[in-house]
């Protein structure tokens, strides 16, 4: 099937979303926790969350900032300058799906989808305790995407916490054996599978095909 750029515009608007959210592929899927000012806390799921930088560690991604529209997450790391980001296994993917609710701001996702807050090495953001990698962010910067009206916001590692049992010696993180959940579009869910591991591409050794 072939779309043009006047066929996709024409699309119903649900279908046209799911369909552009989709075509990219299978992204990661986190929760970010933040926590208000006020001391209210906060957890929303994200699927465009891309790696930086290592040295120091970056990650980015993206909000889209309105004002007809509360963000919360996005105003309370403005607030409070930290973030967490957890990401999500098979035994909570539907208590992480349903954050995306439009909850009040005095309401916190943690409780309403029953997962649990935990406050750790005297982060001032909530990590989600059942989460077994998860990282404490420090924010940097909002990057504005005009094109898109959007913003990327930029965070530095502060905190990182990883199963031994899945990184082997050069540091590389097995997402399989930690249950790793992968997001398509807006709505489906994906478990990974690890089918190969190469070496560094050189032409040095560049293999035969």
């Amino acid at each position: 099937m072939y779309f043009s750029k006047e066929d996709i515009t024409a699309l119903e608007r649900i279908k046209r979303i799911n369909i552009l959210n989709s075509v990219s592929g299978i992204k990661p899927g986190n929760l970010i926790g933040t926590l208000s000012s006020s001391g209210d806390t906060n957890l929303a799921i994200f699927s465009s969350i891309v790696h930086l930088g290592s040295k120091p560690g970056f990650f980015g991604f993206i909000v889209r900032p309105s004002n007809e529209i509360r963000r919360d997450t996005y105003n309370n790391i403005l607030e409070t300058k930290v973030f967490t980001i957890n990401h999500i296994h098979s035994s909570f993917v539907k208590q992480a799906h349903f954050t995306s609710a439009k909850f009040a701001a005095d309401v916190s996702e943690f409780e309403q989808c029953n997962l649990t807050e935990e406050f750790i090495y005297d982060f001032k953001a909530p990590f989600v305790k059942e989460s077994i990698l998860k990282i404490g962010m420090k924010y940097i910067e909002s990057v504005p995407i005009k094109s898109t009206n959007t913003l990327m916001l930029v965070g530095e590692v502060e905190h990182l916490v990883v199963p031994l049992n899945a990184i082997d010696d050069q540091g590389i993180i097995d997402l399989e054996l930690i249950d790793n959940i992968g997001i398509s579009g807006l709505n489906t869910y994906y478990q990974l599978k690890k089918i190969a591991q190469f070496p560094y591409a050189s032409l040095g050794e560049f293999p035969k095909f």
